[in-house]
């Protein structure tokens, strides 16, 4: 599911070094109690973009994002997200590997298309969370060879 998760009222000036590995951190604490990874996500100045994939029949991405979007709430005061998160189900056209990682080079490029920088490599708010797997990296050359083995392997531990 690729979830988008806006500011109230657009706010900017609350993304930091600190705040994004704490974000990261409630995300793993999230994708552990649900069962789920994240091959990517990028936070931008006034709103985060998550593309979550389920690993197990009971993987919950609403009941992660409640979750999620909790913890962060806590930790923006006084910011909060908007009450209402945006998700869009992947479609099964769009779950095969080349449409799947076309979304996820999309959701990277954000901060490109926006004049942040000019190259997705080059922005410090964006990466991937995978519990357990924390050299893991979306911008080595091998990230998705890598990243759809072990989800395989993930999905056949949670049968």
């Amino acid at each position: 599911m690729h979830w988008t998760m806006a500011m109230n009222d657009r706010t900017t000036g609350w993304l930091t070094p600190a705040l994004h590995a704490q974000v990261r951190e409630f995300m793993l604490h999230a994708f552990v109690r649900y069962d789920l990874v994240c091959p990517t996500y990028c936070l931008m100045p006034d709103h985060l973009h998550l593309l979550w994939l389920g690993v197990a029949p009971k993987s919950n991405q609403r009941l992660a994002a409640a979750f999620f979007r909790k913890q962060v709430n806590e930790l923006l005061q006084p910011h909060k997200l908007q009450k209402q998160a945006y998700d869009h189900v992947l479609r099964e056209s769009e779950r095969e590997r080349g449409a799947f990682q076309s979304t996820a080079f999309y959701i990277l490029e954000n901060p490109v298309r926006a004049g942040l920088v000019a190259h997705a490599q080059d922005y410090a708010y964006s990466g991937n969370v995978v519990p357990g797997y924390p050299s893991l990296d979306v911008w080595d050359n091998d990230y998705w060879d890598k990243f759809w083995k072990l989800y395989e392997v993930l999905r056949k531990r949670n049968p």
